[in-house]
């Protein structure tokens, strides 16, 4: 049975190997199938793209083969164009050398021409000078000296006319500017004056004043600075200084002190100290509504304080600040109408007089002060050369200072603004006559219109009509070198010729 067992399981894996090695076969067989038809598909769809790049590959070439066939007639035809423009270059630089060869030959002949023409042209001036038995040079001279002789007269009434032409156009613009400067310009006649003296409501007031042995008004004039006359005037204390802001801190202080009835040393001290803040807030206050007044702007502090010190002083009577303000009105007026730098003008005209407030403390002419103190302080140099050539010692180099010249005698000749004395008004009369009496050929002369115009009468025997245009000027010049003035002087020179005869 055992044997029997053994044998079954022996014919039993026998039988299973071999099912298993007959199914394994057929897997196979089927898988070389597949494999086989797979491969077949994919040889026919390599065939397939490898035909279609062949077919590309050959479009591609053809169209290199176009485009190359293309760019070949292009580049023979550009090629025949160039050699064409090469061509016509040829002619015409041939053209240029032909010209250019005639042109050379015009030259020499026209060369020649003129050497035949000088040659000429000398013959005939050898045989002048052979038949006038004069040279070049003296023909030309004798020439001018009959052309001169002839055209004198003309040339004297010519010149005269151009002149009164001149004049007289100048004159009226000039007029007709200044006119319209002064009818837009109000203001007042007459300046104020600065006030010197106190007024007392009690001669018992000057005691205290005095103080016990003069204490206290020694104290006032030490602390101030100012003389101080009681005694002089009655009703009125008298402040004498060459100083016109310590002049106004005296008066302020004083003042106070008669308002507030107690006057002793201490007391005084604290007034003055009182005073002179003041004083220096109206100083600066009046510079700078000054200077917006007229419209300036950018002025430095320092000149401003310098300015607002000018309320406190007057010249011949009148207020130099005022006269200021007044002059920056006109100069900016004038210089808009003209054409001039209005800023530079006004500004120039508002300080032109600063060194009016150092006079006293500085050696020098006001005007060179000013200029000093503006160049010093940092004001345009246009500015400081405008106010520092408002007078005639110093020559004017630009519009703006002679508008300053003008504006300024404007101000100053004005009826009632300066107080000047009739004495000195009938020397500086006596004075211009005797300037013109001073020259050849003068029969009298005349100062008149308040000393503005010297009317200068010459005797026609001795001065021609040339000579009294010289004469003109030449006392022109010694009046501006002798006198000072306000304005301008009109010097006339008259030069008349009588003939007489008798019918008998």
């Amino acid at each position: 049975m055992e044997i029997l067992a053994v044998l079954l399981a022996i014919v039993g894996l026998g039988l299973g190997y071999g099912g298993s090695t007959y199914v394994q076969k057929r897997k196979n067989a089927v898988n070389e199938d597949k494999a086989a038809k797979e491969l077949a598909k994919a040889k026919k769809e390599a065939d397939k793209l490898l035909q279609s790049a062949r077919d590309d590959a050959a479009r591609v070439a053809e169209e290199a083969r176009k485009d190359e066939k293309s760019r070949r007639s292009e580049l023979k035809e550009l090629e025949n164009r160039l050699v064409q423009r090469e061509a016509s270059l040829d002619n015409k630089l041939d053209e240029l050398d032909k010209r250019t060869d005639k042109l050379r030959k015009g030259e020499d002949e026209l060369e020649q021409l003129k050497n035949e023409i000088r040659e000429i042209r000398g013959k005939q001036q050898e045989k002048l000078e052979k038949i006038a038995k004069l040279d070049k040079k003296e023909a030309a001279e004798k020439l001018l000296q009959m052309t001169e002789r002839d055209i004198r007269n003309d040339l004297t009434g010519l010149v005269a006319k151009l002149q009164n032409e001149a004049r007289e156009d100048a004159e009226e613009r000039a007029g007709l500017i200044i006119a319209t400067a002064m009818e837009r310009m109000a203001s007042e006649v007459t300046a104020e004056r600065t006030v010197t003296s106190v007024k007392l409501e009690d001669e018992e007031m000057k005691g205290r004043i005095i103080g016990k042995e003069g204490r206290n008004i020694q104290a006032l004039q030490r602390a101030t600075g100012v003389d101080i006359m009681v005694d002089d005037t009655p009703g009125y204390i008298v402040l004498s200084s060459f100083d016109p802001v310590r002049r106004e801190v005296a008066r302020q202080a004083l003042e106070l002190l008669l308002k507030d009835g107690r006057v002793h040393p201490g007391r005084i001290e604290e007034v003055v100290a009182k005073a002179q803040k003041n004083v220096e807030k109206d100083v600066v206050r009046a510079g700078e509504d000054a200077a917006r007044e007229v419209g300036v702007i950018g002025v430095p502090k320092e000149i401003l304080h310098l300015l607002g010190e000018l309320k406190y002083r007057t010249s011949y009577g009148q207020n130099v600040l005022k006269h200021s303000t007044e002059m920056a009105h006109m100069a900016g007026m004038i210089a808009e109408e003209i054409g001039a730098n209005v800023k530079v003008a006004k500004y120039a005209a508002l300080v032109h007089d600063l060194g009016k407030a150092l006079t006293h403390k500085m050696e020098g002419k006001h005007h060179h002060i000013s200029g000093e103190m503006l160049r010093k302080y940092g004001a345009p140099e246009a500015v400081a050369l405008a106010a520092e050539q408002h007078h005639d010692d110093v020559e004017a180099t630009s519009v703006e200072a002679l508008i300053i010249r003008v504006c300024d005698a404007i101000s100053a000749s004005r009826p009632g603004a300066r107080n000047i004395s009739a004495e000195n008004f009938v020397e500086r009369m006596k004075e211009l006559e005797n300037i013109a009496n001073g020259f050849n050929g003068i029969e009298k002369s005349y100062a008149i219109s308040a000393g503005r115009e010297v009317r200068v009468f010459v005797r026609p025997q001795q001065v021609d009509d040339l000579t009294a245009i010289r004469l003109a000027r030449d006392i022109a010049t010694k009046i501006e070198s002798n006198m000072n003035y306000p304005g301008t002087i009109k010097v006339n020179v008259i030069r008349e010729t009588r003939a007489i005869e008798f019918a008998k």
